[in-house]
């Protein structure tokens, strides 16, 4: 009898060795956010990192703002069910496993697969007003951000036409497509967007930028996204407090 208790017992102690190890090994293999910075462009990357907002479905892949305690990490088209794609509310934490691309300057993970964990984080959104046309912007990509005091400035479509705002980068669109519009700081003028599969034409952010007139002061939320230089995705916009 004391013989079988003992084997049991070693049996049981193996096991749960066994599943430590596993757990250890498997850990080992999700990057901190220090490291998902410094791995090589096109590397294979795993992270574990909480959605923010989800930019779009289709075709079984879902694009997503995500960002962890430490840093945000954009994930586009990574493989996902529609079924999955719902479960991705604010907050909901995610293991990525992909590759790491970079696309006009945007940094992203790309040809991921995505798992859903336990666990929640939404982050708090950081005001990087006095960061605009410094170096030091770039350290915040794809974080959830806030733009304090800024100036609506006249944009110009291929007319030659001016407005607070443009269906398109070049004016070329209409109701339902992206908004672009300018505003500047100290003399210096920034392109923002709406982007529309964020933020749609029925959305409060998407009606307010429609409603913005030249020389208005507004203050705004969103994600540093990055195209070419800060390009943000704007998702909250508010006449100046």
């Amino acid at each position: 009898m004391k013989k079988t208790i003992a084997i049991v017992l070693a049996a049981t102690m193996i096991g749960a060795m066994c599943t430590a190890a596993f757990a250890e090994e498997e850990a080992a293999g999700v990057m901190t956010y220090d490291e998902y910075i410094a791995a090589e462009l096109d590397s294979e990357v795993v992270v574990e990192t909480y959605v923010q907002a989800k930019q779009s479905w289709w075709e079984d892949k879902a694009t997503l703002y995500t960002q962890n305690e430490d840093g945000a990490i954009f994930v586009y088209d990574a493989a996902c069910s529609e079924e999955d794609y719902e479960k991705l509310v604010e907050g909901q934490k995610i293991k990525v496993t992909g590759y790491k691309s970079e696309w006009s300057g945007e940094v992203e993970i790309v040809d991921a697969t995505i798992e859903i964990l336990d666990g929640n984080y939404i982050a708090e959104t950081e005001d990087v007003t006095a960061l605009l046309g410094k170096d030091e912007l770039a350290d915040h990509q794809n974080e959830k951000v806030s733009f304090k005091g800024l100036t609506v400035e006249a944009s110009t479509d291929a007319d030659g036409n001016e407005a607070a705002f443009l269906y398109n980068w070049d004016g070329s669109g209409s109701q339902g497509d992206d908004l672009y519009f300018n505003v500047s700081l100290d003399g210096n003028t920034y392109t923002f967007t709406v982007e529309s599969y964020l933020c749609g034409s029925d959305t409060d952010v998407y009606k307010a930028v429609e409603a913005l007139q030249i020389g208005d002061v507004i203050d705004m939320e969103g994600f540093l996204y990055w195209y070419e230089g800060p390009n943000p995705h704007i998702t909250a916009v508010a006449a100046a407090a």
